[in-house]
């Protein structure tokens, strides 16, 4: 098994510590595993799609616009 060395700031750490039964290896391994799935995923997807980037793009927006729209009206204000 290859060995990789990670750099995360003092004050993860320090939490990281807080749970000293936690093997982050294994977090950090599964964490890895899961971001290649989903970036293969994508990857799989963008070559199948006929969307160009703007296309794709003004999709998104339009998305979040009426995603907004329907939690601003249930909810009353924009969380």
């Amino acid at each position: 098994m290859a060995t990789i060395t990670l750099a995360v700031p003092g004050e993860l750490k320090h939490r990281m510590e807080s749970f000293s039964g936690i093997n982050w290896s294994e977090v950090a391994r599964q964490s890895f595993m899961q971001k290649i799935d989903d970036l293969e995923f994508l990857r799989k997807f963008k070559a199948k799609s006929t969307l160009t980037e703007e296309e794709a793009l003004k999709l998104g927006a339009d998305l979040n616009k009426k995603l907004t729209k329907r939690y601003v009206s249930v909810s009353g204000e924009v969380e």
